[in-house]
């Protein structure tokens, strides 16, 4: 297994790219294949300190076309899928909701047909890792804390297209017994990370003097990781994880979202200079979005009995690189932030 031929989907994204980094440096006899379609969210920008290795490969690609998966599975023969593609943004998935079941649900239904036929009932040594979120349990009150056994509950089109492709994953594994694993991570923030999402959308507002949009009051809970920690839990999971199980991934690193936000208001103050709590001036309460949950939280004491994983770096830590990320490369800011999408979501979203 030295010599593993692997299928990143989605591998030009925030998370994908570094996952397909990780993968690359630390595994040089593996091949890599990274699959992307290159939306507004894939930029193989992401990874071009990596983009000259020997054991690096790019596809251009859509999961919904199965006629080219099934040559892409033929040509590599891949003996293990690492599926990040997905279409990702709650406040997208209100307005367009059928695009996000078509990529979400039928592009991973096609990958599970592509593995299942290619492999022919042969799963030694093979994988089907999908990568899912801790937004498909919905809500959770306050003192509890999503388990692997918490029950589906999605609120928005884009937890119910996950939770749907996390019930194929695990019916093909029932059904076929393809040897597939589930993930659920809770909030990821880092560096590459498109600028819809809150912290890098807050990050460039502030650089710009644009107002920071945050949902009613701002007492939405989330629970962050920073992106290389997920990559590590990813590896993890994808050598060690046993076939048919689901982790769940976590930071036990929990902030309101106007908390949040004013910390990141202090960081950037102090970075670019400016006077203490002028960042924090530009917030705006908005309207809050239909179906907003109030609270994720998750457990991860199962990864962490089974494999040892841990989150490594603080929240102030994380921050602090993430910011300075950001401001070291406002050049890859500005050439994402282009366009007139990022412009009219900036002004009236928050991100995730």
């Amino acid at each position: 297994m030295s010599q593993r031929k692997i299928l990143i989907t989605g591998g030009a994204g925030f998370i994908g790219s570094h996952v397909v980094r990780l993968f690359v440096n630390r595994y040089p006899a593996y091949t890599i294949v990274n699959l992307d379609k290159l939306t507004y969210a894939g930029n193989l920008e992401n990874l071009k300190d990596i983009e000259h290795k020997s054991n690096y490969v790019f596809e251009k690609g859509d999961i919904l076309d199965t006629e080219f998966l099934f040559q892409l599975f033929n040509k590599y023969q891949f003996d293990g899928i690492v599926h990040l593609a997905a279409e990702s943004h709650v406040d997208r998935s209100l307005h367009n909701p059928t695009e996000f079941a078509f990529t979400n649900i039928i592009g991973t239904l096609n990958l599970l047909r592509a593995a299942q036929m290619t492999w022919s009932g042969n799963f030694a040594g093979k994988v089907f890792y999908h990568i899912s979120t801790d937004e498909v349990y919905g809500s959770v009150e306050h003192g509890q804390y999503f388990t692997e056994e918490t029950p589906i509950n999605p609120h928005s089109p884009y937890s119910a297209s996950k939770a749907s492709s996390d019930h194929f994953v695990h019916a093909f594994h029932n059904s076929y017994g393809l040897p597939a694993i589930i993930s659920r991570c809770s909030n990821n923030y880092g560096p590459f990370h498109f600028p819809e999402k809150l912290i890098p959308l807050l990050i460039n507002n502030i650089i710009n003097n644009k107002p920071l949009p945050v949902y009613g009051k701002g007492e939405n809970v989330r629970d962050w990781l920073f992106v290389e920690d997920h990559a590590r839990a990813i590896d993890t999971i994808f050598h060690q994880g046993k076939p048919g199980e689901i982790y769940n991934i976590g930071g036990n690193n929990e902030w309101k979202n106007i908390d949040l936000v004013n910390l990141l208001c202090r960081v950037m103050d102090k970075k670019l200079g400016r006077e203490d709590g002028s960042s924090a001036k530009l917030i705006t309460f908005v309207k809050d979005r239909p179906g907003h949950d109030l609270r994720y939280a998750i457990d991860p004491s199962k990864l962490i009995a089974e494999t040892g994983w841990r989150p490594e770096t603080t929240f102030e830590v994380g921050l602090e690189k993430t910011v300075d990320w950001y401001l070291t490369n406002q050049q890859w800011l500005k050439n994402v932030t282009s366009g007139q999408y990022l412009q009219y979501y900036s002004s009236m979203y928050q991100g995730r």
